[in-house]
């Protein structure tokens, strides 16, 4: 067994949301030479389960193994049956265990994505996100699923309009007035959490919880009680319209002319993503 290759795993391991407590399987596995393994995590957000097999597989040419996918299982409080989605580890476009979960919740999360290139290997052609980078809002449609079995995930691109900061503007948010706040909360919202604020509403404060919605290029909002909520009478009309408007375009992410045949090719010829170990780790 490789050394490196061990500390190359374990680092996109940790970075990809699943931490240091897989570290012993991963080796125990490794030393065993076998063709493919799986490796189990089981955590709790809040009061929702979530459950993740992550899936390695050996080189057919090297004795390297690279960390393929991982399916996800999450089971809100509540609910009788668990939504489940498979993730795919490759160049970029890696999404993490939490933002995973925040999508399996329904919530969007914005990624620097990469266009998807048409690549050849071993005589076979499959597209790969190798192409120029753009920023876009992730969203995966719960009513609608693949021939795999995964919910189809809708892209809106930042041609579609939706400006996070600027709608967060137009509300009475206190964690606004200061600039590390207001950084704070922009970057948990862009990884697709439901993040507490304060509203001050007629010189009251009300605690809220918020989420980005770009799909309506507006914020969804809870009370205490985790109950939609929406404006007060003390706020502009236009933001209470905004709340309600309805986007139906569906933006599509750019692509090379090479990239628009649909890949038929196993995920297990990717090769993993690059673990930056200056990276922070993703909570």
């Amino acid at each position: 067994m490789q050394e490196k290759n061990l500390n190359y795993l374990k680092d996109q391991v940790k970075y990809t949301g699943f931490g240091d407590g897989l570290e012993n399987a991963l080796r125990e596995n490794m030393q065993s030479g076998k063709t493919a393994f799986e490796l189990q995590h089981q955590t709790k957000f809040g009061n929702d389960q979530a459950e993740a097999t992550l899936h390695f597989r050996k080189s057919s040419e090297t004795d390297k193994y690279f960390f393929n996918k991982y399916d996800l299982a999450v089971k809100p409080e509540g609910e009788k049956d668990a939504l489940k989605q498979t993730f795919h580890i490759g160049f970029d476009n890696n999404i993490t265990l939490k933002e995973g979960y925040n999508l399996l919740s329904g919530r969007s999360v914005q990624k620097e994505m990469s266009k998807l290139v048409e690549t050849s290997d071993a005589g076979s052609k499959r597209l790969e996100p190798k192409g120029e980078k753009y920023t876009a809002w992730l969203k995966m449609d719960l009513t609608d699923k693949d021939q795999n079995d995964n919910f189809k995930i809708r892209q809106y691109h930042q041609n579609y309009g939706f400006d996070l900061k600027a709608t967060l503007d137009k509300y009475p948010i206190k964690e606004l007035g200061n600039a590390e706040d207001k950084t704070r909360l922009i970057e948990s919202l862009q990884k697709g959490n439901r993040q507490a604020v304060t509203f001050v509403i007629d010189g009251k404060e009300e605690k809220r919880f918020i989420e980005a919605s770009p799909q309506f290029k507006a914020i969804n909002q809870y009370d205490s009680a985790m109950k939609r909520t929406g404006f007060s009478s003390s706020q502009p009309k236009s933001q209470k319209h905004a709340e309600q408007q309805t986007a139906t375009e569906k933006i599509s992410a750019p692509t090379s002319k090479k990239s628009e045949k649909q890949s038929k090719e196993s995920d297990t010829t990717r090769k993993p993503a690059r673990a930056r170990k200056n990276r922070r780790s993703v909570t």
